[in-house]
């Protein structure tokens, strides 16, 4: 059955068609609360991540007190007042039952076709766990749902690493689904000390420098930015992994003071948000407008884009492709829709302009995640008038990017859905 059906299908429905699976319903007033618990962070992304951790972490802790077999007590790896810390720049919690280290990482994901396990919960001595539940999160729908869990020594021997995003893999036929097993393997089975090779030590220079570099930086978590024994040995240390969120927090609050600031991620990006209010930043331009001035040919095109016009919130912006194409432009269009508060449905396609009937060959267009991953691709062959992505959704914080390539020419346009945040509309 797939993602889309089960989505149709009423809570009860899904307990009953996955009994396995522990599946937890979600309340609105719940959602709010997280949402409001998760103001301080850097970015809408990094705001994101803590929401969904918060969630997840508020469900797990109530469904195992609600467990009369477990008398140990559960207790989170860090202190309430330290876990923005974590959360800023990773997704996951640690949790500890008497011996056993227990993690939960979410997902917002409508389809789970994969267990990601950032590389950090591995690969730092004492950040790894027995346990790691991987846990996929419908705030539209409101449910929570526990998928299966898997350990340490599974991710070691059977986990893909991906360098790009720095994550371990595993297929979700490789988690195991009845979390029952998972309790009754810690009673017959006490967990063994784990052990990982240890991170190099960084001089008090090194740290400054790299506290001071990773507070500047504008994406959503810095993660990336230095070599892995680098930035495992800074957040490693309780004392600098604050420091570095306390200072990435105050830089935030400086840049949203300032009317001067353009270097930010959150300025740079198109806000769909304010497309939505039929608002557009320099260079884009409304459909109307757009079918004013391209040729006859071109605008008869376009009234009659049966995809394209089904979206109420329609945009054009021409591109250049370049000197060395002699001058050959498109149209880059692009159209969303309000599916819910927290997510907008999106439609790209690509055009010739000018008056020209096809787009040059092998035009590439891009659907990027925000750490540059490809998600969708296409190509335009000799004889193509457009070419179009399919149509995808993106829940609110979370950026994107569309490319055009061709040849040695990249261009780039991000966008991200990110409502202002008032009293009016933190749900």
């Amino acid at each position: 059955m797939s993602n889309d059906e089960k989505m149709t299908l009423s809570f009860d429905d899904l307990t009953a068609m996955y009994p396995e699976q522990i599946w937890i319903e979600l309340f609105p007033e719940e959602l709010e609360k997280a949402w409001k618990q998760t103001e301080y962070y850097y970015t809408p992304t990094s705001r994101w991540n803590a929401y969904l951790n918060y969630i997840t972490l508020s469900n797990f802790i109530n469904w195992v007190k609600a467990d009369p077999d477990i008398q140990d007590s559960l207790k989170v790896w860090l202190t309430e007042e330290n876990l923005p810390s974590i959360w800023e720049i990773i997704n996951g919690t640690k949790l500890t039952l008497g011996e056993t280290q227990f993690l939960i990482i979410p997902t917002d994901k409508t389809n789970f076709s994969e267990f990601r396990i950032p590389q950090e919960w591995v690969d730092i001595p004492n950040w790894i766990a027995h346990y790691y539940i991987a846990v996929q999160i419908n705030s539209d729908d409101h449910w929570m749902r526990m998928w299966g869990y898997t350990t340490y020594e599974k991710i070691r021997k059977q986990g893909k690493y991906d360098p790009i995003d720095r994550t371990y893999i595993l297929d979700p036929e490789d988690l195991i689904e009845d979390l029952n097993t998972m309790w009754v393997a810690r009673e017959l089975f006490p967990p063994l000390p784990l052990e990982v090779q240890s991170l190099p030590i960084l001089s008090t220079i090194e740290i400054e420098a790299g506290i001071q570099k990773l507070s500047k930086l504008t994406q959503s978590s810095p993660r990336l930015a230095l070599n892995f024994e680098e930035w495992a040995t800074l957040i490693s240390n309780p004392e600098t992994r604050q420091q570095l969120y306390q200072q990435r927090l105050l830089n935030s609050q400086k840049k949203s003071n300032s009317v001067d600031h353009i270097e930010s991620q959150e300025i740079k990006a198109n806000n769909l948000s304010l497309w939505l209010q039929n608002i557009f930043e320099a260079g884009w331009q409304s459909f109307d407008k757009l079918l004013e001035i391209e040729p006859q040919k071109t605008a008869y095109q376009f009234r009659n884009n049966s995809t394209f016009n089904e979206f109420p919130i329609k945009t054009a912006k021409l591109i250049d492709l370049g000197m060395e194409l002699k001058g050959i432009a498109v149209i880059l269009l692009v159209a969303i829709t309000l599916e819910t508060e927290k997510k907008v449905a999106i439609r790209v396609q690509l055009h010739p302009a000018n008056g020209e009937t096809y787009l040059p060959p092998y035009l590439k267009l891009s659907l990027l995640s925000e750490a540059e991953a490809i998600l969708q691709e296409v190509q335009s062959r000799s004889h193509d008038n457009y070419i179009q992505l399919k149509r995808f959704k993106s829940p609110v914080g979370k950026s994107f990017s569309i490319q055009l390539s061709l040849g040695n020419i990249n261009i780039k346009e991000s966008f991200v859905f990110y409502p202002t945040l008032s009293p009016d509309n933190n749900e």
